[in-house]
């Protein structure tokens, strides 16, 4: 599939405030049931639900607040507002519905959900989990990259709970599953493979190039090991001439501070003198 255009979206994490640039693609062969339809990129709904201003990481955090430590809403938007979320009260309310939205995909009738994907005939599943707080459980969401979500809260994330979870999307959807996305983490593959045998499971784009440029990352990280070698002794050159005030002097102590900060931004080194 060919890249067509751009979108942007900012969202509100717990984080912070995230810009996203969505590279949208497009397949160009005619007679393709996805002919012309956007494909939107996997990791932006690992990050939020299609058309909303709020991470998934807030949706969990909001949803275990809520059913978990039984927080009023009042109370809810103190805990966001104490930890930098920029929210209104009204939204953790907006907030609390897509919530109970998400876990009530896993509860609904599954002939409307099997009447809406018979018509696209595939499925490809993305598998991720989201835990605001370390310790406590974790919703686990499985959506079809083409339509829906699914989604659960599980207290842990072994191969043997996730392939059950996995197990019900397959048989809930009613049509072949063709590909799964994930992260790659080693008790969804593991997963992946007791139920879905023999079917393609990849990684997400964001992880397989993050994973494709490690060995460049690494690579750089060695020249750097390897430039600041031949850079330790600028202390006592910038040392040498700190008590003049002439134009070769400020020169000097303009590349020895140059260098320095080049090396930490990994920027290229400015030019010999």
């Amino acid at each position: 599939m060919r890249l067509r255009y751009e979108n942007r979206r900012t969202l509100v994490t717990l984080t912070g405030s995230v810009r996203l640039r969505l590279k949208i693609r497009r397949c160009e062969t005619m007679g393709c049931s996805r002919y012309h339809k956007p494909y939107r990129p996997e990791l932006e709904g690992a990050l939020a639900l299609p058309q909303h201003e709020f991470g998934l990481d807030v949706v969990a955090l909001v949803g275990a607040l809520r059913h978990r430590d039984h927080r009023s809403v009042p109370e809810i938007h103190a805990v966001l507002t104490a930890r930098g979320v920029a929210i209104a009260q009204r939204s953790v309310t907006n907030l609390l519905d897509r919530y109970d939205e998400l876990l009530a995909t896993r509860l609904m009738e599954r002939q409307p959900l099997r009447r809406r994907l018979a018509a696209q005939g595939r499925v490809i599943l993305a598998l991720d989990g989201l835990q605001p707080d370390v310790g406590h459980e974790v919703l686990w969401v499985i959506r079809d990259c083409l339509s829906g979500l699914l989604a659960r809260s599980l207290l842990s994330g072994r191969a043997q709970d996730l392939a059950a979870l996995l197990r019900e999307a397959v048989e809930a959807v009613g049509v072949p599953v063709v590909g799964v996305i994930s992260d790659g983490q080693t008790s969804i593959r593991q997963a992946v493979g007791l139920v879905l045998p023999g079917v393609p499971h990849q990684l997400c784009q964001f992880h397989f190039l993050r994973e494709a440029a490690h060995p460049i990352f690494e690579a750089d990280r060695h020249a750097k090991k390897e430039l600041k070698k031949q850079v330790r002794g600028i202390r006592r050159i910038e040392r040498a001439v700190e008590e003049r005030d002439d134009a070769p002097a400020a020169l000097v102590q303009g590349y020895c501070a140059a260098v320095p900060s080049r090396m930490t931004a990994g920027l290229p080194l400015p030019p010999r003198a």
